[in-house]
């Protein structure tokens, strides 16, 4: 049978290879089709799926996502060219929506398999197929069409059902002489389907021991009331044989039950990385959480149905075998105690940046709703603080059963008000929950720092315990956080998520409490940075942006030498060259900018933002649409601050002074963007984008004017504009016309460097830039002043001592002008 591949056989026709990357380019996954054309096909058409509900279909696409981040993670590439695709394509499946991107990917293969069984009918297709080797299936439509992303969800067509329109899809398939045969596609099954299925069936095996416990206790009794001693040695001898029988079948159910409770328990702890992963932003669907407690809920079924038949093996004892037996019952009771406690988990992280005396919530759940009966009891949920130190030492204890409640208190880490709530069922959906709605820590207890550690790198978790009895015994459950950082002021914000960044993108599934790597590959660190930008900004990262981002972390390399691992120092420890600041400090800045100023036009793509200075500055210069041309880049000099570079009318480059977010709540960056009319077009930030007219680009983010009206009392309005002088020599502004009138007295009138009518200087050294307001007479005596002051700064040396107060005088006259505009 032949092994080549679908896309190979859709690339040997033009015309179909021309058809799909159309098809594929929709989304912009062509690239990623062509990379890992043979793992996409045998990882989707190999797969079970059961699409009769959307949130099955909504788990396989999630489950799909984290398996294709891996393998491009893993993935070696051969030059550099193909690394920097490499990351292009992590971002571009972090931006894209799981269900979108699986759901277009699967259907494109179902395209292909049409196409390919069309184009070249003698051919055999490769054995993939929907979980069975020998039906290579091209999923259909009932006429003919290919099958869309409304029929894998389950979405009917009139007059028929959701399960009928996902599960009877008509497919054409191929056997190996090329005849053509209508099939019925298989229906597809989900990994927790298979276990919830494979549960059922264990039970089923395990309900059969019900009748040879019947029929062992019927013998035992017949024994004892034997009057003739040969009849009683006969029954005596089948009822050892017998209980051997019972025992061993219930042993080999045991067997099957503990690697399905280690299928159930990893896919807990899946949901618990990919809750990790979503307090950096990801993508994640609570939903799933359902299916798993589905399968505790069945396990505990199993195991309470085993023990209880063991327990009734008990009426028939048998002296050889008491001992072994007993140590079996044990177990048992020990597996079902691990069920029970690895069940009650926290569904709702409380804030994993935490701020002393502010509201929090948080809750947790108990993944078994009304199994064991505990609901008709509800237990109170407790909650203490706990240091990483006593976590470790916490956990490092063993099994839950060896916790008492009246020890925990004494092991907190510091106060907290409101932490105790009741569980309560909900008996439409089974969730047993506890839900802390109003906590506050009031108090927090640091441990002794060493070396350069602060605060903010101290992790600490919220630790949720309960008591409750299970069958006749008393059981305490607890469940940990996810590691938080406590701070006291708002300054403290930045390093502190970091810390949390840092920890939710690289910590292991199983580990220590809080252990992490100091060192991961750029790969890694390049999709937490974009998953953080992206979830804050509504805009991914593009692959220009990351490489940008890359050598900025690469700043010691002194060589030129691309070094793949990032070190934890590096990222938020280590100053970058000739600032005083981190690069997380950087980084962290321009997201909280482009969050809270810039989100729409960073939306629209409008900002290029990650650039260097050089690298502006020469695109400026290459562009086509000459004097004008212009682009927004983020400051590499200050914390949260965005320029703009443009091309001047000398043709050269000139770079306003950075604007922060102190600047954007006096006036908008679109409105200050409106007021300089130098700037003609925008420069643009993809190569596949037209440049744009400054209007065009941002006139729908312009601040409307207020209507004009009369006001009574005499006074007339004033407008705030910005201003960036043309020449130095003539000390003409480009921005706002110039209107006569009386200037006011000039004494207190100093607005200060934060504010954003402040100098801004430009690189063009005969061009000094102001925004003020203007007075009636251009030829004042300030005005003079300046003029004079700027001559001299031209005549001074660059390394002069006394050229920083000259310009620090002239700031002071230029901000003393008043301007009033029409």
């Amino acid at each position: 049978m032949s092994s080549m591949s679908l896309w190979k056989r859709i690339s040997s026709h033009a015309d179909c290879e021309q058809r799909m990357t159309a098809y594929y380019n929709k989304k912009g996954l062509f690239d990623l089709r062509l990379c890992l054309a043979p793992w996409i096909e045998e990882r989707i058409m190999s797969e079970q799926i059961t699409p009769n509900s959307a949130s099955q279909l909504e788990r396989v696409a999630f489950k799909f996502i984290e398996d294709l981040k891996q393998k491009l993670l893993s993935t070696r590439a051969s030059d550099q060219i193909l690394k920097y695709r490499l990351v292009e394509l992590c971002a571009l499946i972090q931006r894209t929506p799981a269900l979108e991107l699986y759901t277009h990917l699967r259907s494109g293969l179902q395209r292909e398999l049409q196409l390919a069984t069309a184009v070249v009918p003698s051919m055999p297709l490769n054995t993939y197929n929907m979980n069975n080797a020998a039906d290579a299936a091209a999923a259909v439509g009932m006429n003919g069409i290919c099958v869309d992303a409304s029929e894998l969800l389950g979405v009917a067509g009139p007059g028929s059902s959701p399960v009928a329109a996902a599960g009877m899809s008509v497919g054409i398939m191929h056997n190996m002489a090329g005849n053509a045969t209508p099939a019925v596609m298989v229906t597809p099954k989900v990994e927790l389907y298979d276990v919830h299925h494979q549960i059922v069936q264990r039970y089923n095996e395990l309900s059969t021991c019900s009748e040879s416990l019947k029929s062992l206790g019927q013998t035992y009794h017949y024994m004892l009331s034997a009057q003739n001693p040969a009849d009683a040695e006969q029954l005596f001898k089948r009822l050892v044989e017998d209980r051997t029988s019972l025992v061993a079948r219930l042993r080999r159910s045991f067997m099957c039950y503990e690697p399905l409770h280690e299928l159930v328990i990893t896919e807990l702890k899946n949901w618990r990385r990919q809750q990790a992963l979503a307090g950096n932003g990801a993508q994640f669907s609570e939903n799933m959480l359902d299916d798993i407690q589905r399968c505790f809920e069945m396990l505990e079924t199993f195991v309470t149905h085993l023990l209880s038949v063991l327990k009734e093996t008990l009426v028939v004892p048998l002296m050889n075998d008491d001992l072994d037996f007993n140590y079996f019952l044990d177990q048992v009771q020990v597996a079902q105690k691990n069920l029970v406690c690895s069940a009650f988990i926290v569904d709702k992280q409380p804030p994993q940046v935490m701020k002393t005396n502010t509201r929090f919530a948080a809750s947790v759940r108990w993944l078994l709703g009304s199994q064991l009966g505990i609901h008709l009891n509800p237990p109170t949920v407790d909650c203490i603080i706990m240091s990483e130190l006593q976590a470790q030492r916490f956990v490092a204890r063993g099994t839950h059963m060896d916790v008492t409640n009246s020890s925990l208190p004494g092991q907190s880490s510091g106060e907290i008000q409101n932490c105790s709530s009741n569980m309560e069922y909900q008996q439409n959906n089974r969730v047993f929950s506890a839900s802390f709605r109003n906590m506050q820590l009031k108090k927090i207890k640091r441990a002794e720092k060493k070396g350069t550690e602060s605060v903010m790198d101290e992790k600490f978790a919220l630790l949720f315990y309960a008591t409750t009895t299970v069958n006749d015994y008393q059981i305490r459950v607890w469940t940990l956080s996810l590691p938080v950082v406590v701070i006291v002021h708002g300054n403290q914000e930045p390093q502190s998520w970091a810390t949390i960044t840092w920890d939710n993108a690289f910590a292991e599934i199983v580990r220590d409490p809080f252990v992490v790597t100091d060192r991961v590959t750029w790969g890694q660190i390049s999709v937490a940075l974009n998953t953080k930008f992206g979830s804050a900004t509504q805009r991914a990262l593009t692959a220009e942006n990351l490489e940008f981002l890359f050598e900025k972390l690469q700043r010691d390399n002194i060589a030129g030498e691309r070094n793949e691992y990032i070190t934890w120092n590096q990222f938020c420890k280590e100053q970058l060259p000739e600032r005083m600041f981190t690069f997380w400090e950087w980084f962290f800045a321009i997201m909280k900018l482009t969050k809270d100023h810039l989100p729409a036009m960073w939306k629209a793509g409008r900002i290029t933002g990650f650039i260097n200075k050089a690298k502006a500055q020469d695109d400026l210069l290459r562009a086509n649409t000459g004097i004008g041309t212009f682009l927004l880049r983020f400051s590499d000099s200050e914390l949260g601050g965005i320029t703009i570079a443009y091309v001047n009318e000398y043709g050269s480059v000139t770079m306003l002074s950075p604007w922060t977010a102190r600047d954007f709540q006096i006036r908008t960056l679109p409105d200050r963007i409106r007021d300089l009319d130098m700037l003609r077009c925008l420069h643009p930030t993809d190569i596949n984008v037209q440049p744009m007219d400054r209007h065009l680009a941002f006139g729908e983010f312009y601040t409307q004017p207020p209507e004009k009206t009369s006001r009574g009392d005499g006074y007339v309005p004033s407008t705030i504009r910005v201003q960036v002088p043309t020449s130095g020599d003539t000390g003409s502004m480009s921005g706002t016309p110039h209107h006569p009138m009386q200037s006011p007295p000039q004494d207190g009138l100093s607005m200060g460097n934060y504010s954003p009518y402040s100098g801004i200087m430009s690189d063009n050294p005969s061009s000094v830039a102001a925004t003020s307001y203007n007075r009636d007479d251009s030829d004042s005596d300030d005005s003079f002043v300046a003029r004079e002051l700027e001559d001299l700064v031209n005549n001074t040396a660059p390394d002069d001592p006394i050229l920083d107060q000259i310009s620090y005088t002239i700031r002071n006259v230029q901000e003393a002008q008043w301007m009033m505009p029409t």
